[in-house]
């Protein structure tokens, strides 16, 4: 154990992978919010934290589960001469779901829902909580295969999974609000999670993606966002005396 804490290629694989994990997490936060915000306002805290602990579990089952996990990666059907491995399929249903979900999303931003007809009633919590956990399984095994990939040490895994789940939990409620408050910006982060499900599909059919291009195009938008909503504040700001007076 001591000889475990003492090693320097322990910790620098500790922390660049936990680094790793909190921003592949970053997503998963982004799908908890979004779904967690269509629940009444005082449920919506306890679905981020449920969701997250979901999420944590399911990667310490993963991690713990790797001689399953690598069998995962052999062909187990073949459909027209393509071979496909648990892996793929999980990342193929996964992002599909995921596109189908944001475009449902969307298109309720963008048409406003049902305002002609009966009063909208918010889904149940249970409905939300089982959408969460079945994109947790898809985030996860990302995830996982990452840790995988990157670390010898289970312990490590676990440790890097662990903090990040911590950190989330404690700045999801920040992002969640940040990310409803700003249409613009929940608008952002699901074409974020449409780009994210396209990608999932992607992989599940053994087309790899850059991870690098996907996480530098979404930096990049949304720093353009950030400019904008800086703008907007500082003319509304303008126009408030003009408005007084």
């Amino acid at each position: 154990m001591t000889e475990w804490l003492s090693d320097p290629q322990i910790w620098i694989s500790l922390l660049t992978l936990t680094g790793l994990e909190i921003v592949l997490g970053i997503d998963n936060i982004i799908f908890i919010s979004i779904m967690a915000g269509k629940l009444p306002p005082e449920q919506q805290p306890k679905a981020r934290q449920v969701g997250l602990m979901l999420a944590l579990i399911t990667r310490i089952l993963l991690l713990c589960s790797l001689a399953w996990l690598v069998k995962l990666t052999a062909p187990l059907v073949t459909v027209a001469g393509f071979a496909l491995s648990g892996r793929d399929l999980i990342l193929l249903v996964g992002g599909l779901f995921l596109i189908a979900k944001s475009v449902m999303e969307i298109h309720e931003k963008l048409e406003g829902g049902h305002e002609h007809g009966p009063t909208k009633v918010a889904p149940q919590f249970a409905k939300v909580i089982v959408q969460i956990l079945l994109l947790d399984l898809v985030f996860s095994l990302d995830s996982v295969i990452t840790a995988v990939g990157m670390a010898n040490h289970l312990g490590v895994m676990i440790a890097a999974v662990v903090i990040s789940i911590g950190v989330m939990l404690k700045y999801a409620g920040a992002i969640s609000d940040f990310v409803n408050h700003h249409p613009t910006l929940k608008m952002l982060a699901l074409s974020f999670l449409l780009l994210i499900g396209v990608t999932l599909v992607a992989e599940g059919t053994h087309r790899h993606i850059d991870k690098g291009y996907i996480y530098f195009s979404m930096a990049f938008a949304f720093g353009v966002e950030m400019l904008n909503l800086r703008l907007r504040a500082k003319t509304q700001a303008k126009a408030a005396p003009v408005a007084k007076s």
